[in-house]
C-alpha cells in the first residue's frame, strides 16, 4: 500500500476550516479514482512534548505510488488539489510513501 499524508497547520478560523473541509473537500476527495481508504485525525494533534502547531492530519490510502500519480492526474484529483487553496492560506505538508508491514 502507498499513503498520501496531508498535515494542515492550525487555521485562523478553525470552524470555517472544518466546515469546508468536511462539507466540501472530503466529498471531493472521496471521488478520487483509486482511493482505498481516507482517514483523518480526531481531536487535538499533539507531540510527545505537548500541543503541536497542527490542526488536522489526513491519510489517504492507495494501492501503490503509481496509483497516487494516476489519482492526482485525474479530473477528480485535480479538483481536490485545487480546492485546498479555497480553505487554507497556509499550504499543508504533503508526504507520499509506500508502506509495508514489519
Amino acid at each position: 500500500m502507498a499513503r498520501l499524508v496531508v498535515i494542515y497547520k492550525i487555521p485562523k478560523d478553525a470552524a470555517a476550516f472544518d466546515k469546508h473541509y468536511f462539507g466540501t473537500h472530503v466529498p471531493l476527495a472521496k471521488k478520487i479514482p483509486g482511493l482505498r481508504k481516507y482517514e483523518v485525525s480526531h481531536g487535538p494533534v499533539a507531540t510527545p512534548a505537548g500541543p503541536s502547531g497542527f490542526h488536522l492530519v489526513a491519510t489517504l490510502h492507495f494501492d501503490d505510488m503509481t496509483a497516487i500519480q494516476k489519482a492526482f492526474a485525474s479530473a477528480e484529483g485535480q479538483a481536490t488539489a485545487a480546492d485546498v487553496q479555497t480553505f487554507t492560506t497556509d499550504p499543508p505538508y504533503i508526504l507520499l510513501f509506500d508502506s509495508r508491514e514489519v
